[in-house]
């Protein structure tokens, strides 16, 4: 319906020019259009005041009368559309409304969740492409590119798929009730409580390399939303520059990862494997337990024989390392849980509340845990 507020206020617009020049019937037309786009007080008072004036004018045909009957009536709606404008399909408008009612990042790019990174760019580069601004100019496309790009941003990142496959859901379906409520906004709406860390205009460039140079212009501002313009340049650059574009960009990327694998690679015959972890592994499958708090660890099968060092000192320095971790993990999940309370409270949704609330906090209880035991120690 946003979307539809514009085309509607632009048909109001050219209503008035209409029944300014006294060609009442065409501004009657475009207000009743703009009254089906976005009912509104404006249109329904101008048809109003068009209604007195029918009953009280004579019957005497005016000069824009006369000229309207000698033009065709196909002629005079293209013009109504295009000035109201209809520069797009309705397969386009419904592809639009279609990314903006989806309710998670894989229905944006329409992948499965287990889709792998392959899945992921090969649906962003038909999406972006189908949705960018210069190329698409349903209302709300530029909001459908966004969300795309924020989506496949988040998805390609395995740390933030993962905390987003853990807490998206409740996010999304909060998002989704602020829009039934009447107080969505799209610029909050697409990142679903994540964002990434590049602008959706900066992430199709480093994949088309430009293909639509300086046609938007992204800027964040202290809020943290992130307003767009486009400037509806025509400009183009061919498939095969943007292909070549993108392989430059693509190597460029590269390049710090391919150095950050070699340095690793260099520095594993140098460094020594750890004493413990606290997890299990496949190396580190020996459990232990520290005398003190008793805090699980991991060593090697030759931990033993290996280990010339103090176990006490050793102990010591794991128990901080845990008692580190799992605060830090504590605070996490307890700033989450009151999170989602305050965005349960703010949309007025009781079923969300009493989810929020029912949270556990893992960590937290591991933290009261150990200090109960430094109590009775």
């Amino acid at each position: 319906m946003d979307g539809n507020k514009d085309e509607a206020e632009k048909c109001i617009d050219i209503a008035q020019q209409a029944f300014n020049i006294g060609d009442r019937a065409k501004a009657e037309r475009l207000l009743v259009k703009a009254e089906r786009l976005y009912p509104t007080q404006r249109a329904k008072d101008l048809l109003t005041l068009l209604s007195k004036l029918g009953e009280s004018e004579s019957t005497a045909p005016t000069e824009a009368t006369r000229k309207r009957k000698n033009s065709s009536p196909e002629s005079e709606k293209t013009t109504e559309s295009k000035s109201c404008g209809m520069e797009y399909t309705q397969e386009q408008l419904a592809a639009v409304k279609k990314i903006k009612s989806s309710k998670d990042y894989y229905e944006i790019l329409n992948v499965k969740k287990d889709a792998t990174d392959t899945d992921l760019k090969k649906a962003y580069r038909k999406l972006a492409l189908q949705f960018h601004p210069d190329k698409n100019k349903a209302p709300g496309a530029g909001e459908a590119f966004k969300a795309i790009g924020n989506a496949f941003a988040i998805l390609s990142d395995a740390e933030k798929r993962k905390q987003y496959d853990m807490y998206g859901s409740d996010a999304v379906n909060s998002s989704q009730r602020g829009h039934q409520n009447g107080h969505y906004e799209y610029t909050n709406g697409y990142s679903r409580g994540f964002e990434s860390d590049m602008t959706a205009e900066e992430l199709f460039n480093m994949f088309f390399g430009n293909t639509f140079p300086s046609s938007s212009v992204y800027r964040r501002g202290r809020t943290g939303r992130t307003t767009f313009y486009y400037s509806n340049s025509g400009a183009q650059q061919s498939g095969e520059t943007a292909q070549d574009g993108n392989n430059v960009s693509v190597a460029l990327q590269l390049l710090p990862v391919l150095f950050f694998i070699l340095v690793t690679l260099l520095s594993s015959f140098f460094v020594s494997d750890p004493v413990y972890s606290l997890s299990r592994t496949q190396k580190y499958n020996v459990k232990r337990m520290t005398q003190e708090l008793e805090v699980p660890y991991f060593v090697k099968e030759t931990f033993t024989n290996d280990f010339q060092g103090n176990i006490k000192r050793l102990e010591g320095g794991i128990e901080e390392e845990y008692i580190t971790n799992t605060r830090s993990e504590c605070f996490k999940q307890r700033n989450y849980k009151e999170h989602m309370i305050w965005r349960a409270r703010n949309f007025g949704d009781e079923h969300m509340l009493n989810q929020a609330k029912d949270m556990t906090l893992p960590s937290c209880e591991a933290m009261q845990q150990l200090r109960a035991r430094t109590r009775h120690g």
